[in-house]
């Protein structure tokens, strides 16, 4: 018996799905833009939300902000969910790595008293600035519209969850658990951190996603992240033996860097849309990064006593040149 074998070549009818077409043409997309471009329900919704009945499920009348095209805010690190769970997962090990070094090497042991006492002071209260930023993010992914920015915000609130985990398990491994309480006293009662308090909380309750986006994302992370992690931590702490403190928060630095590029990337493609957008975001940044200095002033005090002042303004004026060069008018 012969067996003639033969290859064929088969042409596909489409190369990828219609509604991903529509924006990119009938060619091979990549992974991301098929799982972003034309997701979010558009037409044929079946009632409008009891709770606001005078906007669609999904409305761009939420936000001041217009686009002629929100897909547009696409993400360039090109996260989907399951590109964002795999590179989530490598930071999870290295963090691993870094509580198996400090714990094998017993560095927290080798930290004063008096530092491991300030490393608390200042980091356990942060647990609750982080938990406000998930539940912002999940505004601003309820009532978004696109899923090019409103996906990479529900990543962006699990990140934050994340954050907060972490402060979590750090104190538990610096103190006893009574560390946690006494971090969630000094956020609810101690008068240097009552500012920032307010700023937390009164972002819980803006009804804009941009406007959030801006408050949250921009501002409050913006400085909060390089002034702790950076400037506190790395540069104070580590410097005086609290080297375990930097292993065990090396996820926080990172991820703000790496989650800068797409906050960054959606600014500048929302405010060259038009004038308005340009006046109306930089109005906005300029309004909460006054608020979110003036809230974090009491904690960079605490922080870094008579240096935090200085450390702050720095870090203030790294963010206007980063808000500059997303083309905001700053």
């Amino acid at each position: 018996m012969n067996i003639d074998l033969q290859a064929r070549e088969i042409q596909p009818l489409r190369q990828t799905f219609a509604r991903v077409a529509a924006y990119t043409g009938d060619k091979p997309a990549s992974r991301y833009l098929e799982a972003t471009l034309g997701a979010q329900p558009a037409a044929n919704f079946h009632y409008r939300p009891t709770w606001e009945p005078e906007f669609e499920l999904f409305d761009t009348g939420r936000t001041a902000v217009r686009m002629a095209d929100w897909y547009a805010l696409r993400d360039p690190r090109q996260y989907y969910y399951a590109t964002w769970t795999m590179a989530r997962a490598r930071q999870q090990d290295a963090m691993e790595s870094n509580y198996q070094f400090v714990e094998s090497r017993g560095l927290v042991g080798k930290m004063s008293d008096a530092l491991r006492a300030r490393a608390c002071a200042v980091l356990m209260p942060l647990r609750h600035v982080a938990w406000g930023g998930n539940m912002n993010n999940c505004n601003v992914c309820a009532r978004g519209y696109g899923t090019a920015f409103t996906a990479p915000a529900m990543f962006h609130a699990m990140d934050h969850l994340g954050v907060a985990q972490y402060l979590t398990r750090l104190g538990l491994v610096m103190d006893e658990p009574g560390v946690l309480e006494a971090g969630r006293n000094d956020w609810l009662q101690a008068p240097c951190w009552q500012v920032l308090r307010r700023y937390v909380e009164d972002t819980l309750v803006l009804q804009d996603p941009f406007e959030l986006f801006v408050a949250q994302n921009l501002a409050l992370d913006g400085l909060l992240y390089p002034l702790i992690y950076g400037q506190f931590v790395d540069e104070h702490l580590a410097l005086q033996g609290g080297t375990a403190v930097a292993m065990l928060t090396a996820f926080m630095p990172e991820w703000h860097d790496e989650s800068a590029r797409w906050i960054d990337a959606v600014v500048k493609v929302a405010a060259a849309e038009s004038p308005e957008n340009l006046a109306l975001i930089s109005g906005w940044y300029a309004a909460y990064a006054q608020a979110a200095q003036a809230a974090l002033a009491p904690v960079a005090d605490l922080a870094l006593g008579e240096q935090g002042a200085g450390a702050l303004q720095a870090v203030r004026e790294a963010l206007d040149a980063r808000a500059r060069k997303a083309g905001l008018a700053v």
